[in-house]
């Protein structure tokens, strides 16, 4: 396990990942497009990932198992209803989503970096890491569900 798995809380990896496309916008200036209603879509996109991240939180919560990401080896029910059914990882997925809405409204292409560093990481030190403490966990159901629905969409 690397050091870095499962350490850092995926709201604040957003966060990060929004600055960081927030910094290049301002460190670029002449690069920002405006275009009418920019500022609402952003805005309808963004409520999008909310909605998409929520759907995932209130499936955790009605299967009573941990919303956590720093410990996946404390779940204690495989997910694989609702908007599981479409993507393994929903509140990720959701995160990315409103970066998306974030750089519809920077109307600035940084706002992609941000966005695209934010799933790299995520993959690599959230996702890999939580599929192998559910497939420790849940052993083939896991493995039926991973081979059924996308890490994403």
């Amino acid at each position: 396990m690397n050091s870095l798995e499962t350490r850092i809380p995926p709201p604040l990896v957003v966060l990060v990942s929004g600055a960081l496309g927030w910094g290049l916008t301002a460190l670029t200036p002449g690069l920002t497009i405006s275009l009418p209603g920019q500022g609402a879509l952003g805005l309808l996109v963004a409520a999008l990932g909310v909605a998409i991240a929520a759907s995932g939180i209130l499936a955790f919560s009605k299967a009573r198992t941990t919303v956590s990401p720093i410990d996946p080896g404390a779940a204690t029910a495989l997910v694989v209803t609702g908007i599981y059914n479409y993507t393994r990882n929903p509140m990720y997925l959701g995160m990315v989503v409103m970066l998306l809405g974030w750089t519809i409204i920077l109307g600035h292409l940084g706002g992609l970096v941000g966005a695209a560093l934010f799933v790299a990481y995520i993959d690599r030190f959230q996702i890999q890491p939580e599929e192998r403490a559910l497939q420790a966990l849940f052993g083939d159901a896991f493995t039926a569900y991973r081979a059924r629905v996308r890490r994403w969409i």
